[in-house]
């Protein structure tokens, strides 16, 4: 009786037996570790140089009627600004041609008698065309077009006359406008949803499929010991991945870390422990690779991208989406994550999205766990 009684008790040398079998079996498989040690690298490679928001070589079509001294140095203070590559046109029929055929994304009209207004006092006025069927464009080109009308205004003041004011705008904690800055410290929530949540979800499936769980069960491991023994290894394996993308953002991509580390590694451990709860919820749900993988990159792979802030501000989105968010851990834990590698925010400035990811946290692990235990007791 005594014995019985020791295995109703949760006994934590059986979770590390548990644990240790797990170690040995992803140690033997090489997709588990290719996935978790060659994605993460990949990723970042990937997305830190592929994603630019800084458009640059824009293709510029300058219909100049003036043909003056003022009307040249205009369209050189767009080739001067590093972001336009302007080229001379005709008419301006020609000008919306060529954007109309693509071989332009933006089109400069020039008036005639340009300078004459321009000395007279009287003020002049250009035309600015834009491909607006490219929306992507259409942002950074009207950004760039306040920058470079200020220097315009110099330019073609002529006679060294001081503006009445100037504007100098300073980007706080990102200067240069990197998007690696911005991209890079996002990847560490995306990478860590993908990895916890699918390796997760498919390696607990399979040992469904493969009626291995039936075995674990007939021992005298309990469920709670299996749930932890099993989810150890893959957390590991989440911080291993975070730690591969934290050394490439600093050393390769020389993405700055100004906040604390300490504060860092609490948010990784909770995100990481409310994916592998959702992967664990997933594969009991499941039973069933496919299945499980497909409902692990609809959950996991699909919000952690488009949903989080990653790449489209969660502030812009309709109001129905953003209440979605609110209950996204990687919505949070992407606040989190830029917060400490570019703002160094404390917790307190962080409090609202710490207490967002443990709330969602929390009832993650008490749904997953008790599935889990429902459906391995008799």
């Amino acid at each position: 009786m005594a014995k019985q009684k020791n295995y109703d008790k949760f006994n934590w040398s059986r979770a590390r037996a548990v644990a240790r079998k797990e170690t040995f079996h992803i140690m033997r498989d090489p997709f588990t570790l290719g996935l978790a040690l060659g994605l993460p690298i990949f990723m970042v490679v990937v997305y830190g140089l592929a994603i630019d928001f800084n458009i640059k070589n824009i293709h510029l079509a300058v219909s100049d009627s003036d043909e003056t001294q003022m009307s040249r140095r205009l369209s050189d203070t767009f080739s001067g600004s590093g972001y336009f590559l302007p080229h001379s046109t005709g008419s301006v029929n020609d000008a919306q041609n060529e954007i109309a055929s693509e071989d332009a994304q933006a089109s400069l009209v020039i008036p005639p008698e340009f300078e004459k207004d321009l000395l007279s006092g009287r003020g002049a006025n250009i035309q600015m065309l834009v491909d607006g069927a490219d929306n992507s464009t259409v942002g950074p080109v009207v950004g760039y077009m306040g920058a470079i009308q200020q220097l315009a205004s110099k330019r073609l003041s002529n006679f060294n006359q001081p503006l009445p004011y100037e504007i100098r705008t300073r980007f706080l904690f990102n200067p240069e406008l990197n998007s690696q800055w911005f991209v890079i410290p996002g990847l560490t929530v995306v990478v860590m949803a993908i990895l916890s949540i699918l390796l997760t979800a498919l390696t607990v499936s399979r040992e469904w499929e493969q009626g291995s769980m039936e075995l674990l069960l007939s021992t005298p491991v309990q469920p709670l010991e299996i749930i932890i023994g099993k989810l150890t290894p893959y957390g590991v394996l989440g911080l291993v991945a975070v730690s591969i993308i934290f050394i490439t953002a600093l050393v390769f991509f020389k993405v700055p870390f100004v906040g604390s580390l300490f504060i860092f590694g609490i948010g990784c451990l909770i995100f990481l422990t409310t994916y592998l709860a959702q992967g664990l919820l997933i594969s009991v749900t499941a039973r069933n690779q496919q299945v499980a993988m497909q409902m692990s990159m609809l959950t996991g792979l699909l919000p952690s991208q488009l949903l989080s802030g990653f790449i489209f501000p969660v502030a812009s989105m309709p109001l129905f989406f953003r209440v979605i968010t609110m209950v996204l851990p990687a919505r949070w834990f992407m606040n989190i994550s830029r917060d400490c590698f570019l703002k160094g925010s404390s917790i307190i400035d962080m409090a609202s999205a710490f207490l967002g990811l443990i709330l969602i946290c929390l009832f993650m692990i008490r749904t997953s766990t008790r599935k889990f235990k429902r459906d391995l007791e008799p």
